[in-house]
């Protein structure tokens, strides 16, 4: 991994952990992705050879550094979308000051509206990290973008089973998709497109 990304996701991360700790609505944290989930998702873009890849909830962009530096080496791309404007401007300067801004299109609006207008089986990796509880209403859309042996990864899987429980059960009842959650950062989801 390039030593300049890096060090903006060591500086970003450490940041948002200390902000986080101390902010007690949940609405107000920064939510970045922990550092353990974050070289997961680096290792399986690079894995699956990624190259359109779509992140739903862009934070603080540490998450889109991850997927844009592993972007960087499959040839690819990330289109990261969010409601929030003002974290997408955060991102968009962590990302330059990580050179690798010119790998990420950003977009401000609703996930689930990105998705419905999605060709089929056009993604890459779709990497779902925004307000859980949206998901299950988004459905067809997450299996129906991803190409075969696509990759699917919701995060908070097991920090908020409550909220995932209709995306799990919804992942888990498609028979194309064979998925697992692994104790990671906060719990991941996975699933592979067949």
């Amino acid at each position: 991994m390039d030593e300049r990304v890096r060090g903006v996701i060591d500086t970003v991360t450490g940041e948002g952990e200390r902000h986080d700790a101390s902010e007690p609505d949940r609405l107000k944290r920064w939510r970045v992705l922990e550092t353990d989930a974050g070289e997961l998702v680096w290792f399986l873009v690079h894995l699956t050879k990624a190259r359109n890849i779509v992140e739903i909830g862009t934070s603080r962009g540490v998450s889109t550094l991850w997927l844009a530096e592993a972007a960087r080496t499959t040839g690819g791309r990330v289109q990261s979308v969010d409601l929030d404007p003002d974290s997408q401007a955060l991102a968009l300067r962590h990302l330059t000051q990580a050179g690798v801004a010119d790998l990420v299109d950003f977009r401000v609006g609703d996930g689930g509206a990105l998705l419905a207008g999605l060709p089929d089986e056009s993604v890459d990796l779709l990497f779902l990290d925004s307000e859980r509880t949206e998901y299950a209403g988004w459905w067809p859309h997450p299996v129906r973008v991803l190409r075969p042996g696509g990759l699917l990864i919701a995060d908070n899987a097991l920090s908020h089973p409550t909220e995932m429980a209709p995306l799990g059960k919804l992942v888990e009842a498609e028979p194309r998709l064979t998925a697992t959650t692994l104790n990671i950062g906060k719990g991941e989801l996975i699933a592979v497109r067949a």
